[in-house]
Parts: structure tokens; C-alpha cells; sequence
């Protein structure tokens, strides 16, 4: 059974400075400062997995910082310790956010990404549509709904393009294959309904 050792703060200052850490020593400043230090931390968003880890960290620290000669003195172990648990602890949470930032941010992007996909593919899929129904009403009047709908051409700058004598003429053209697709739309109200769609997601 191992025997337990008392220290005063100069005692273990002192003990800590030796080359060689007494495992009393260890002992000591767990069963003194491990449940205080330990609440902290789960009072503070930490479990009890992170509670451990940090006290060890801090039981580290504390070592090498009186290795070093570079405790003053100037507040008690207990207090000492405190400060080194909470600094460590806030350190980590900083830390933790940082990284969850950046998960947010990441995750937005992608989120962002996979919708600018999916609007590209239903895009893609509405101008198919569209297209293979234009594709059944003929050449010209594909090249007259394609530059007039997707190519935002005016009837000036569409006469070029299918050598009609005006654009009186071209407008009637174009009246009339709008008609025949709607004809050929009332024989199928699935097919009128999806068309409908498609045209409405493009604007």
C-alpha cells in the first residue's frame, strides 16, 4: 500500500526541482487538486475525458515551469494550478471553435455547391425538355424559338437566320409554331405538365 506524503507548497516546489519526479509527488497533487480542477472543466462544456486530459497537461506544465525556476511563489499551488487549468482550458475551446468555424464554413460551402449542382442539373434536364419538343416542330421553327427564348435574340436579328422577307412574316412564323406545340402539349397533360415546369423554372 502505498503511503501517503503530505507536502507544503515549499516542500513540493522543492521536491518538483529535483531531477528525478517522486511518484508522492504525483500522488499528491492528484488526490489534492484533481476533483477541484476536474469540475472546473465540466462546469465549464468539458466531459470527463477532457477533464483528465487537461489536468494531465496542466501536471505537466506545472512541472516543467518549476523545473525551469520559473514559479515565483507569488500564489499558492492551488491557486497557481487554477489559473494554469482554466488558460489551458480556454485555449482548447478556442480552439475547438476555430475548428467548428471552419467545419460551418465548409459545410456551407458544400451545401452552397450541391445546390448550385442540382440547380444545374435540373436546369440542364428543363432545357431538355424544352428542346427535344422544339426539336419535333422543325428546323425553322427550332432556330426561330431557340433565338427568340434562349438566345434573347430580337425579330431584327432572327431574319438572318431562316431568310424570311420581313419580320411581319417571322412573327407569324413564329406564332404558329408556338401554336402547333401547344397542340402537340393538349394531347398529353403529363408531358404539358412537365413543360410547364421547366419553363417556369427558367425564369
Amino acid at each position: 500500500m502505498n503511503k501517503v506524503v503530505a507536502f507544503s507548497d515549499m516542500e513540493l516546489i522543492e521536491t518538483l526541482k529535483r531531477e528525478h519526479v517522486n511518484d508522492s509527488v504525483i500522488r499528491y497533487l492528484y488526490r489534492n487538486y484533481y476533483h477541484g480542477l476536474c469540475n472546473y472543466i465540466k462546469l465549464n462544456q468539458g466531459s470527463a475525458q477532457d477533464a483528465e486530459d487537461v489536468f494531465q497537461e496542466v501536471v505537466v506544465n506545472f512541472i516543467e515551469i518549476v523545473k525551469s525556476d520559473k514559479f515565483r511563489g507569488e500564489s499558492s499551488i492551488k491557486t497557481f494550478l487554477y489559473t494554469l487549468c482554466r488558460f489551458t482550458w480556454l485555449n482548447e475551446l478556442k480552439r475547438r471553435n476555430r475548428v467548428l468555424l471552419r467545419e460551418e464554413k465548409y459545410e456551407g460551402n458544400r451545401d452552397h455547391e450541391d445546390k448550385d449542382v442540382s440547380h444545374l442539373l435540373v436546369e440542364r434536364e428543363a432545357k431538355s425538355l424544352v428542346m427535344a419538343m422544339i426539336e419535333k416542330l422543325g428546323d425553322t421553327c427550332k432556330r426561330i424559338l431557340v433565338a427568340y427564348y434562349y438566345d434573347n435574340f430580337t425579330m431584327k436579328e432572327i431574319l438572318p437566320l431562316v431568310e424570311f422577307q420581313n419580320e411581319q412574316v417571322l412573327r407569324n412564323k413564329k406564332y404558329k409554331c408556338l401554336k402547333s406545340l401547344e397542340q402537340m402539349l393538349t394531347q398529353d397533360p403529363e408531358l404539358a405538365k412537365r413543360f410547364k415546369n421547366a419553363l417556369t423554372y427558367g425564369q
